[in-house]
């Protein structure tokens, strides 16, 4: 993680090259303050990739704390028999 003051973003050069070579979101700070994160698109994908994939695996549990939840084995089944696989 790297924190740089906002004054060095007039360096819009280093700011890439900063993100491109940590990989990682750089911190902008005012006044001592966090103010703003820039990132590269890599990172940025990413960081939603992981969100999508967590958001998907809460879903699941939910549903199984819910007990919305088929045994496998008889779905496969069903499947079988309704479209003759």
């Amino acid at each position: 993680m790297q924190i740089i003051p906002i004054r060095d973003l007039k360096d819009t050069v280093k700011v890439e090259n900063l993100c491109v070579e940590t990989k990682s979101p750089v911190f902008i700070t005012k006044n001592g303050y966090g103010k703003l994160v820039v990132m590269d698109i890599e990172c940025f994908e990413r960081l939603i990739s992981k969100a999508y994939e967590a958001e998907l695996l809460n879903k699941g549990i939910e549903d199984l704390e819910n007990g919305k939840v088929a045994d496998a084995k008889a779905v496969l089944q069903e499947l079988k028999e309704k479209y003759g696989i």
